[in-house]
């Protein structure tokens, strides 16, 4: 009988939960639903995966996989309890610009680790213990390549220099008063979504053997996606006059950077 009571307990909150996320308006925003819908799917599928670690285990007994499925659950109600509040859609926006710019600042991070670390970037994992070093030219960075990539780095750091600042004038000027302001606060934070993944191609573009001109198409993919997220920036309510001057030399800073890059690979073309 208890057992059955909880079950009808846990379903019942369950069924809250998804509820919750199909009657929020849309009106509120599409970063905000996103995030609704994640942790609300989190959750669902934490109960499922519980549910059958339960169904599949012995009478009375409590294994390994109950205690770690018990944990995501719990994980997942944690996640709803950090739902942004208040502003909704702008917090909203501010939570996935800030995970947007801890995943850059890593990226940035490694490879400049690597670039300081010396001629061989996979010398920590690829080194032959009983031969010594590697004579295979492909793992390392010619000099002509450390001049291309110091311009990569560049765009890179304008990467994590453009969400910085993005985030920051979000959290002093983002409103969510009316379907305009929310609508703009949902395109700052889908266009900057797409940073991540374009800094990701680029840096691994970057190792050795480098292919020029795969480096160049993809520092371009970049330095569009940050062009278009300084434009979105400068258009919207989150940047009034006083934030024009960043944008103006974020913009400049991509500029001058992708000419470098299209002027070490011309020979390329």
């Amino acid at each position: 009988q208890d057992c059955q009571k909880l079950s009808e307990a846990v379903q019942n909150a369950i069924l809250a939960v998804a509820t919750v996320y199909y009657w929020l308006p849309k009106g509120q925003g599409t970063t905000l639903r996103k995030m609704v819908r994640d942790a609300t799917t989190e959750v669902v599928e934490g109960m499922i995966q519980l549910t059958d670690t339960i169904l599949n285990a012995p009478a009375a007994s409590l294994s390994q996989e109950q205690l770690i499925s018990t944990g995501g659950v719990w994980e997942a109600c944690e996640q709803v309890s950090n739902l942004p509040r208040g502003e909704y859609n702008q917090a909203a926006v501010v939570s996935a610009l800030a995970a947007c710019l801890g995943v850059v600042k890593d990226a940035v991070e490694e490879m400049e680790h690597a670039l300081v670390e010396g001629q061989d970037p996979y010398g920590d994992i690829m080194e032959d213990e009983e031969l010594g070093f590697r004579g295979n030219r492909d793992t390392y960075w010619s000099e002509a390549d450390r001049q291309l990539l110091s311009s990569c780095m560049g765009l890179m750091k304008a990467s994590k220099a453009c969400l910085k600042k993005v985030l920051a004038a979000v959290k002093a000027h983002g409103k969510a008063d009316s379907p305009e302001q929310i609508a703009q606060l949902d395109d700052l934070a889908d266009i900057a979504n797409e940073i991540s993944p374009s800094v990701d191609e680029l840096a691994l573009s970057m190792y050795p053997p480098v292919n020029p001109l795969a480096v160049r198409l993809n520092a371009a993919k970049l330095a569009s996606v940050l062009k278009k997220v300084l434009e979105i920036a400068k258009t919207s309510h989150v940047c009034p006059p006083s934030e024009e001057g960043w944008v103006q030399f974020l913009s400049g800073a991509v500029d001058h950077n992708m000419n470098k890059v299209k002027n070490f690979t011309q020979g390329q073309l």
